[in-house]
């Protein structure tokens, strides 16, 4: 039985992108910190198809060592696509930023992303079929002042799956990576990063995507050849080659 595992799961994006791939008949591992919302979650794909295989697991991936037991625990299972959704934003400037915030969203956007993606590679580097999506940013592509740091850490993720994906073509694999770029989405995202307790888009943002929508992405690169998923200044989603420059060194 092969599974898809989705990271930040319990809203947004990730809620958005499991209900997605249940709809194809996609069994699932769905982790987030909040089991209640996992567990919500589950039943909503469970009244989609009660024959989809559901586990949810609990992981904090800011703390380090979780990454590492979260990817062991999962060594029993097949997984044919693992997506890296799980992220953290911080939202002011790079003076006045709150350094206990930044700290934890590096360690979730860098660290955990670096942790989990280098495990699964190793093990599924030859399995034909199977995909690792790391959800990046459209300011993963360019820098937002005023969130300089998130965009930074944003660039990691872009650049280091664009650099992976051409060492996995190098090395002939079987396994692809590919990288999710989203704009502004609707989402919890922009409130936690501003610490507020509520966000209008309606009123504060002349565009943005729906979290179904960038779901939606999310298969449409799924279904490609192409490794980079990017929406662009206009709002529209291109499915393309890598953006940065790439030097071989062999």
């Amino acid at each position: 039985m092969k599974y898809t595992v989705i990271t930040g799961a319990s809203s947004g994006i990730g809620y958005e992108t499991a209900l997605a791939f249940a709809a194809r008949g996609k069994n699932l591992i769905l982790v987030a910190r909040r089991l209640d919302k996992l567990e919500e979650l589950k039943s909503a794909i469970l009244d989609i198809d009660p024959t989809i295989n559901v586990i949810v697991h609990t992981s904090d991936l800011s703390v380090t060592d979780q990454a590492y037991t979260l990817y062991n625990n999962l060594k029993e299972y097949q997984i044919e696509t693992w997506i890296n959704n799980a992220g953290l934003g911080e939202a002011s400037f790079v003076a006045e930023q709150n350094l206990d915030k930044v700290e934890t969203m590096l360690r979730v956007n860098i660290e955990a992303l670096t942790i989990l993606s280098t495990l699964y590679v190793r093990d599924y580097v030859d399995i034909e079929g199977t995909q690792l999506i790391n959800v990046s940013s459209g300011l993963g592509y360019a820098i937002a002042v005023g969130s300089v740091t998130y965009s930074a850490s944003k660039y990691y993720v872009s650049a280091f799956t664009e650099g992976l994906a051409k060492e996995l073509e190098i090395k002939g694999a079987k396994l692809k990576a590919k990288v999710l770029a989203p704009a502004i989405t609707e989402t919890e995202f922009v409130k936690k990063s501003l610490d507020a307790e509520d966000f209008d888009y309606k009123a504060n943002m002349p565009k943005y995507h729906t979290a179904k929508q960038m779901a939606g992405f999310m298969l449409d690169l799924y279904d490609n050849n192409e490794g980079v998923g990017v929406v662009d200044q206009n709002y529209n989603f291109n499915l393309r080659g890598p953006i940065y420059p790439i030097i071989s060194e062999f």
